[in-house]
């Protein structure tokens, strides 16, 4: 296989269907705007969601974590407070 599963995972989720270049950007509001909208737009996710988009950037950051620079590890880590805003939730201890 040349991909890894987790790449895998990402280009292909059954449950969202991402925006390309979504974990790419510079703003961890656009990020977080991006993953709400495909969470909403899915009908093949399992769970809501919000659970379902902080799923899949918490899975991205857990599993590209090592190879992501400090800068866009740190917008992406950001992009979890701006999904919570945007659903209107308390932040939580990660």
């Amino acid at each position: 296989m040349s991909e890894k599963w987790s790449q895998d995972v990402t280009d292909n989720s059954d449950a969202l269907d991402l925006e390309d270049g979504v974990f790419t950007k510079d703003d961890p509001r656009e990020v977080a705007k991006s993953l709400k909208r495909s969470a909403e737009a899915s009908d093949r996710r399992k769970t809501d969601p919000y659970r379902s988009a902080m799923s899949m950037l918490t899975f991205y950051i857990n599993r590209a974590g090592k190879d992501l620079d400090s800068d866009q590890k740190q917008v992406l880590e950001d992009a979890k407070d701006e999904l919570r805003k945007l659903y209107d939730r308390e932040p939580q201890d990660d």
